[in-house]
């Protein structure tokens, strides 16, 4: 009797041990070993994500401080901004023009045995620095651009390298995985958008079945939307706006909204294919040099003439639209940022069109609304579905659109509405081209990246570092 106590601690001593080892098994240890490095990389993915965001921040409001007191700087700073932009990645990092996502897309597409060794002419740590670099030096000027592209390139560059630093006996996931895995990570912390993350992998990035990744991403999108939270808070991309998700037949104006502001997401790609299409008429240097300097004396004209709401990403110009709201916004406005946001992506730095599509979607949405006289307080509504059915005409995403300006401003009492403009905005922008924007380029992006390691393999191995 007086050892029973000790009887039953040995008891649950040994069922413990019982328990730990049915739980902690070959596999589950493997697990662990594979997703460690993915963790890590989500960390500093979360990191890098958040300093990017405060580094665009101060850029985009010293290009507002300086045209707000001297307008007339625009004509020097914007075209010596693109040049600058456009130099560094023609130098340095071609890969890194543009958004980022058609070369993570490439990626993926190339991480096979016979090509993953190209996959750094798109992904490594010299261009995600480049990105940065171009990026910032392109919106100090006014350029009309993205971070969110950006991110996903960057953060895909960072696992690529994470994944390509473990030991040799290390059990790892594949290198598509860790591209797939690090675009996911990179959208959930430039968003605070966590299955935006998830649904953008899953519609934009790969066509692979979910089950080979589905434990990767989600702890990647955890991890890294956590980290950026530890940072930032946990903060709303646009906050809390006032919406009234009217059913019936207001839904009949909503599909209005779809249909128009979809084709003008369409219409906006084909302008930004046929500019990049025209572009390559010239090849010297000289030549490119004019095209750029030529684009940037555009946008400075058009940031002289509107002032700081034709330039940068847009997104106080949303918080204005959704929050203080006067109905007094000019009708040039869209015209103005659908020509700022064509000529800053066709200058070839690095820039996106993820946060620049919404917001273009958001005055075209609140133009419409007031051409056809809808009450105000049922704007905030349709501003939503316009920048929903504006970024998917550009990018031909419903779900991930809706998505993520749902997470954006936490409405889900919208959110058929939302899911609504989205297929809307697809059918009709299918209309017009049958493949989206970011397939296009990610195809231009696989043949340049075999065309470039094949003619010259010293010089991309340097790229590729």
């Amino acid at each position: 009797m007086p050892d029973s106590p000790s009887r039953y601690a040995r008891a649950l001593a040994w069922l413990d041990q019982r328990l730990l080892q049915r739980l902690y098994t070959d596999r589950m240890r493997r697990l662990i070993l594979q997703s460690f490095p993915f963790w890590f990389a989500s960390v500093v993915v979360g990191f890098v994500a958040v300093g990017y965001e405060r580094l665009f921040i101060w850029a985009e409001q010293v290009s507002f401080a300086w045209l707000r007191r001297e307008p007339l700087l625009a004509f020097g700073l914007t075209p010596l901004a693109f040049l600058v932009s456009w130099a560094l990645v023609q130098r340095w990092a071609p890969a890194a023009r543009g958004s980022g996502i058609p070369q993570v897309m490439a990626g993926i597409e190339l991480s096979n045995p016979a090509h993953h060794h190209r996959t750094g002419y798109l992904l490594s740590l010299r261009v995600a620095c480049v990105k940065v670099l171009s990026s910032v030096a392109l919106l100090l000027g006014g350029g009309v651009i993205g971070r969110e592209g950006p991110t996903i390139q960057i953060s895909a560059a960072i696992f690529r390298a994470i994944n390509r630093l473990q030991p040799a006996g290390w059990p790892q996931l594949s290198r598509q995985i860790a591209l797939v895995t690090g675009g996911a990570a990179g959208l959930a912390a430039a968003f605070n958008t966590p299955l935006g993350g998830i649904v953008f992998v899953v519609e934009e990035l790969t066509q692979m079945h979910m089950a080979r990744f589905r434990m990767a991403v989600f702890s990647a999108v955890i991890v890294a939307g956590l980290t950026a939270q530890s940072l930032l808070g946990p903060y709303l991309y646009l906050g809390f706006p006032k919406v009234n998700a009217h059913a019936g037949w207001f839904l009949a104006t909503v599909a209005l909204v779809a249909v128009i502001c979809g084709l003008a997401g369409a219409g906006f790609a084909k302008v930004l294919l046929w500019l990049g299409s025209y572009r390559k008429r010239f090849t010297t240097w000289g030549q490119q040099a004019s095209w750029v300097l030529g684009g940037g004396l555009l946008l400075a004209f058009l940031a002289y003439a509107v002032g700081q709401e034709g330039v940068g990403t847009g997104k106080p110009i949303i918080n204005r639209l959704l929050f203080a709201n006067d109905g007094q916004t000019p009708w040039h406005l869209f015209p103005v940022r659908f020509a700022g946001m064509a000529l800053s992506y066709s200058s070839g730095g690095a820039g996106g069109v993820f946060a620049t599509s919404l917001s273009a979607g958001a005055v075209l949405g609140d133009g419409l609304c007031r051409l056809g006289q809808v009450p105000l307080e049922d704007h905030n509504l349709l501003i939503l579905v316009s920048m929903v059915s504006f970024l998917t005409g550009v990018v031909r995403s419903p779900f991930t659109a809706a998505i993520l300006v749902l997470e954006m401003t936490d409405r889900h009492s919208a959110i058929f509405q939302l899911l609504l403009s989205g297929l809307m905005a697809q059918a009709v922008a299918s209309l017009v081209d049958r493949h989206s924007f970011y397939e296009h380029l990610k195809a231009g992006f696989v043949r340049e990246t075999l065309a470039q390691t094949a003619k010259a393999p010293a010089r991309v191995e340097n790229l590729t570092a």
